[in-house]
């Protein structure tokens, strides 16, 4: 490999962790000997905090987590240092699209996590929302869901799945967060590698200085990457590391 790379950031769901949502411990190895070896390893994941906090005190300091798509930004000490908020007159717009379709969403808030089986009971405006989020299998329904979504400027449009739909302000995605930490630690993004799987990854796999898909990613992603290394099951991001340290 030709860069040296600094600083690697990793999706979790469908990248670092199984399907279970479990970190291998040859991925665990692995990135324990990425920060031996000074580079730095960034979470980089469409998760809150509260779901993933855990894996990132399991494994070890990190000097930032990049939450929600971009959302939030924390330090190595979990203090909040960006926030993005949602206006709630798309959340109002994402809400009667839900009544409309009858579709399952989900959200992150700064009050909480609400969902179809948790709800929220108070009004929208109620709530600092970050994320909004709808599941829908039936595709001409997403499509058309898709295609009101794409056309509102004020929104960033991913997926975390091939039957989800994620929504972050227009802006917020994991590149624009990785390129803020790229300041507070001097580097470039040209000094990174990003690994993910799903279109919530894309910017910052094409934005990377070098842009890894699993091999379980979305086509598109494995489209746009620099390399392509094994699935989630395959420890495939243990496979890249390893690939950067012996380089």
């Amino acid at each position: 490999m030709e860069k040296e790379i600094k600083l690697i950031a990793l999706d979790l769901d469908g990248t670092l962790v199984s399907h279970e949502g479990e970190v291998s411990k040859a991925n665990e190895e692995a990135v324990k000997k990425a920060k031996e070896a000074g580079i730095h390893v960034v979470l980089s994941t469409g998760r809150s905090l509260s779901r993933c906090r855990d894996i990132a005190e399991s494994l070890g300091r990190s000097s930032y987590i990049v939450t929600i798509n971009g959302g939030e930004i924390y330090d190595h000490e979990f203090n909040l240092v960006e926030q993005n908020q949602l206006a709630h007159e798309h959340v109002k717009r994402l809400w009667e699209l839900k009544k409309e379709h009858g579709l399952y969403f989900w959200s992150s808030t700064v009050q909480g996590l609400f969902n179809e089986v948790d709800p929220f009971e108070d009004e929208v405006e109620d709530y600092d929302w970050l994320k909004f989020g709808f599941d829908i299998e039936d595709q001409d329904v997403r499509d058309v869901i898709l295609q009101e979504l794409n056309e509102n400027e004020h929104l960033e449009v991913t997926n975390s799945s091939p039957t989800n739909i994620e929504v972050n302000p227009v802006g917020v995605n994991k590149a624009a967060a990785l390129k803020k930490v790229c300041r507070w630690l001097d580097l470039s993004m040209d000094d990174i590698m990003a690994v993910g799987d799903s279109v919530n990854d894309l910017a910052m796999i094409r934005e990377a200085g070098f842009g890894v898909a699993m091999g379980n990613a979305q086509d598109l992603i494995k489209e746009e990457a620099d390399y392509v290394t094994g699935t989630n099951k395959e420890d495939g991001v243990a496979q890249v590391i390893h690939k950067v340290l012996e380089s």
